[in-house]
């Protein structure tokens, strides 16, 4: 049996904020992100009871936002669940982790999920931006 992750993180290639709250409130029952600093917006959703905190970062890697929900109480047991849920809810790009991370991985390793379920392993290295 797959091991619950205790955050999950993905990357959006571009997302409107509209879109998002709309996923948000349907998956995390979230009101709509509110400001948290310049290029950051949160909220805080929750699932089977359980409260879930949301952080989004705009540009957070190469272009990309990260969107992360601190918590291990969410509909998706792993990052690639739920970013393969957010690409064709959002019909955007979305990268994340191939897995937990342990010494000796490839930092620069990333799982790719497309609209329409293309998915697959890629390079991405942080250009330091």
């Amino acid at each position: 049996m797959m091991e619950r992750y205790p955050d999950i993180e993905i990357y959006l290639a571009s997302v409107s904020l509209e879109a998002l709250n709309e996923w948000l409130k349907s998956t995390l029952i979230a009101p709509p992100l509110s400001p948290a600093g310049k290029g950051k917006w949160q909220t805080r959703g929750q699932y089977q009871g359980d409260c879930v905190p949301v952080l989004l970062v705009d540009k957070a890697a190469d272009g990309f936002a990260s969107l992360w929900i601190d918590s291990n109480h969410t509909p998706w047991m792993t990052d690639q669940e739920c970013a393969q849920q957010a690409a064709e809810a959002l019909q955007t790009e979305v990268r994340c982790s191939l897995g937990g991370w342990n010494p000796g991985d490839d930092p620069d390793r990333f799982w790719q999920v497309l609209p329409g379920g293309k998915e697959g392993a890629i390079e991405w290295p942080d250009s330091g931006r």
